[in-house]
């Protein structure tokens, strides 16, 4: 704990302040717990149309080491950009928790989007700035493990081929742009994924003793995926040695590859291997089942049914338990399967049409 009460167990984001971001005029998401932690889960739950995947966006044009300028809607872009309209273009400020990217560090690091002005003081906004930037750097040497997960994704029946593992699966980049927009095939990324991992692990013996232990990353990958496929039935059980496409089983006890899994399953093969890729990449070395990060998830309960929905949130943190998951769903049954204190429920206000976020008890009972 330092001096000023914030615990540095692990990254973590603590505050989301958002203006003129999607439906909300300003929103305010607090994900403090209390005695200086961040819940490692919170669940948004909300109707469509509230405004949960700008949220996440906002989230995620605002991190350390990729800050960048979110886009007005579409009525908003017709505005010539004098200062009235400039003051109303969105913007976000966010606050994190850096845990051991910067152990020393004793306060949140404050982040915001491009011209968005945080202090009234010209010198406290100036150390601001320039302190935002020295993590733009440093933040590209590795570390600040973040991953979203958008909604529109997709499964393609494309072979699996992997190329180059240091410029494409094994490299991470904190400066990727993530767009909760485009449709995302999420099919190539997973079997990637996986496959690097099994062949990394077969390969160690003749990798030399500078490298990280591929062995380990390969248990981290089968573990976390197989503990996300026990309430389906299936698991994980390697690479096909002539294809090399990951192999599953499950009722039927014949193995079947990746493309051949029922839609829902492999939605929560790439849950589980892709944040287990991306820890593994910020990391390397590190036990991505012990490794700091945070994933946003938008609608983890596309095409899973009730029972699965009730289990998934215990089930990521089971396999990932020092991530900080951040989940937006449209799914009561999700939302109910946590403490009432992790849900944030998104409703339009009864007059006029922004939207107001309720927490805790409030937000089971509007």
């Amino acid at each position: 704990m330092s001096e000023f009460g914030y615990a540095r167990e692990a990254v973590r984001l603590l505050l989301a302040d958002l203006t003129h971001v999607g439906p909300f005029n300003t929103a305010s998401l607090s994900l403090d717990e209390g005695e200086g932690k961040a819940r490692s889960l919170t669940v948004i739950h909300g109707a469509g149309g509230v405004g949960k995947s700008s949220l996440l966006q906002a989230i995620a044009s605002t991190r350390p080491g990729q800050v960048s300028t979110l886009q007005p809607a579409a009525s908003e872009r017709a505005f010539s950009l004098g200062h009235e309209e400039r003051e109303a273009l969105p913007h976000a400020v966010t606050y994190w928790l850096l845990g051991q990217d910067d152990a020393e560090r004793q306060h949140p690091l404050c982040l915001a989007s491009p011209n968005t002005r945080v202090h009234a003081s010209e010198e406290l906004e100036l150390v601001r700035r320039r302190e935002q930037a020295v993590f733009d750097r440093v933040a590209r040497e590795g570390g600040f493990a973040y991953l979203a997960i958008p909604s529109n994704r997709w499964f393609s029946t494309h072979p699996i081929a992997i190329n180059a593992p240091l410029r494409t699966v094994a490299r991470y980049d904190v400066r990727g742009s993530l767009s909760f927009e485009d449709r995302l095939d999420l099919a190539r990324e997973t079997k990637q994924a996986l496959a690097y991992a099994e062949i990394g692990a077969a390969l160690q013996r003749i990798s030399g003793a500078e490298h990280p232990d591929q062995r380990l990353f390969a248990a981290a990958m089968s573990h976390v995926v197989n503990t996300l496929l026990e309430s389906v039935g299936f698991s994980y059980l390697g690479l096909d040695s002539l294809s090399f496409e990951p192999m599953f089983t499950g009722s039927q006890r014949a193995a079947v590859p990746f493309d051949a899994l029922p839609t829902g399953v492999r939605h929560l093969v790439a849950l589980g291997a892709l944040p287990t890729r991306t820890l593994w990449g910020a990391y390397p070395g590190r036990d991505p089942r012990r490794a700091e990060g945070v994933v946003t998830i938008d609608e983890p309960e596309l095409h899973q049914d009730n029972c699965v929905q009730a289990q998934l949130m215990s089930a990521l943190e089971e396999a990932l338990p020092s991530v900080q998951w951040l989940v937006a769903t449209a799914s009561p049954l999700v939302a109910s399967s946590v403490d009432a204190s992790a849900v944030i429920a998104l409703r339009r206000s009864e007059v006029g049409n922004d939207v107001e976020l309720f927490s805790g008890f409030e937000a089971r009972t509007h």
